[in-house]
């Protein structure tokens, strides 16, 4: 057994947790960050996925490794790369790791305990003890899968898209994607690209527009959050209401326009306004799947494209150790004071658990440099 001592843990090492790296390197913050660089990316989105973000939404606090000016090292404009591919943001990613000097310990924490200090346990049986703490989890542990949804679904014939991103088997079978946002049809898209025999969409909702997103008006909503960080906070009910809306409209209520010529295929037919009621296995091994409007669908693989919801209490390293019973929380999430501090004195948590104390901005990477300049702020206290 190794054991190493930090003033600062990080765990996690996806965009906020490096851009946190960054930002407590630049500030002389002792630290070390666990995890594998931008594993959630690598291994659960798929191959010829695209970023609905621009190159506006980089990594660096200090707006000197930006995604513009790692495009711009490569000789080529923003056009040129935008919409951002997901190699291209990866790719980035390693630039930024490499000129930072970022060097995350790739293992996992296990167990996460406080007694005077943390006490993180790895998988490969080291010990780091800490002061502080940051969690910057990604998104797999929050796979939101409907209760009354599972009930009705065949166990080992369904897939979240978090974990759905292996395409190389898809060709010739036939596939009900369940969702109606984004995700469900550029998997859509992706599946067709592959050879998919037939993809059915299955949605409870209109279906969205091919449309520009308008993301203008999110960036200065972040930086004015890095300079009045109870914003969100102080808002009526009905104010974070409108503001929840009005992301929700733009990344919800809209699809990328470049995804619309990928979609044009006789092999593709969306269902608006159904939702699945039942699922018979057939002697041939394919799923009779029955819909609210009466009508059948045939398929060999069911995938959710049903989002994301936090429950932190989910997260491993969490429910193992001892600090679940002394963590405050809220419809699930961490109560969270202006610098991402929990009621666990020195424990801080960041990304999508942040998003009902900071809105919904910390769902995207475009609030990874807000983050991390309001947590150091604190560190350097």
């Amino acid at each position: 057994m190794n054991l190493m001592e930090t003033d600062l843990l990080i765990i996690g090492a996806g965009p906020f947790g490096m851009s946190l790296a960054a930002q407590a390197a630049h500030d002389s913050i002792d630290h070390l960050v666990v995890g594998k660089p931008m594993e959630f990316w690598r291994r659960n989105m798929p191959k010829g996925m695209y970023l609905r973000s621009d190159c506006d939404w980089h990594l660096d606090p200090q707006n000197v490794h930006t995604l513009k000016a790692y495009a711009q090292s490569l000789a080529k404009t923003v056009g040129d790369v935008e919409p951002l591919s997901l190699e291209f943001y990866l790719s980035y990613c390693d630039w930024f790791q490499h000129q930072k000097n970022l060097q995350p310990i790739p293992i996992y924490i296990n167990r996460l305990d406080r007694d005077g200090g943390y006490r993180a346990t790895a998988n490969d049986g080291d010990v780091i003890l800490a002061r502080r703490v940051v969690l910057a989890p990604g998104f797999r542990h929050f796979a939101h899968v409907p209760a009354e949804l599972k009930q009705k679904l065949p166990e080992g014939r369904f897939e979240h898209t978090a974990e759905f991103v292996d395409f190389d088997h898809a060709a010739n079978q036939r596939y009900l994607i369940i969702g109606g946002r984004q995700s469900a049809f550029e998997w859509a898209a992706l599946l067709l690209e592959v050879g998919a025999a037939a993809v059915h969409i299955s949605h409870r909702h209109a279906s969205p527009a091919f449309a520009i997103a308008d993301w203008d008006w999110v960036i200065p909503a972040v930086d004015n959050i890095a300079e009045d960080p109870n914003w969100f906070r102080r808002l009526s009910q009905q104010e974070k209401d409108a503001v929840n809306h009005k992301l929700w409209s733009e990344g919800r209520l809209k699809i990328e326009p470049w995804l619309e010529p990928r979609l044009q295929d006789d092999r593709l037919h969306v269902r608006p306004h159904t939702e699945l009621i039942g699922c018979e296995h057939q002697d041939d091994g394919a799923l009779l799947v029955s819909l609210s409007n009466g009508e059948k669908v045939l398929a060999d693989k069911i995938v959710l494209a049903t989002g994301y919801r936090v429950n932190i209490s989910q997260l491993p390293y969490l429910a193992a150790g001892n600090l679940l019973e002394e963590l405050e929380t809220r419809n699930g999430f961490p109560v969270l004071d202006d610098h991402f501090e929990t009621s666990v004195p020195g424990l801080f948590i960041t990304s999508m658990p942040a998003t009902q104390d900071f809105g919904p901005f910390f769902g995207f990477t475009v609030s990874v440099r807000t983050s991390a300049k309001l947590i150091c702020e604190r560190l350097k206290q």
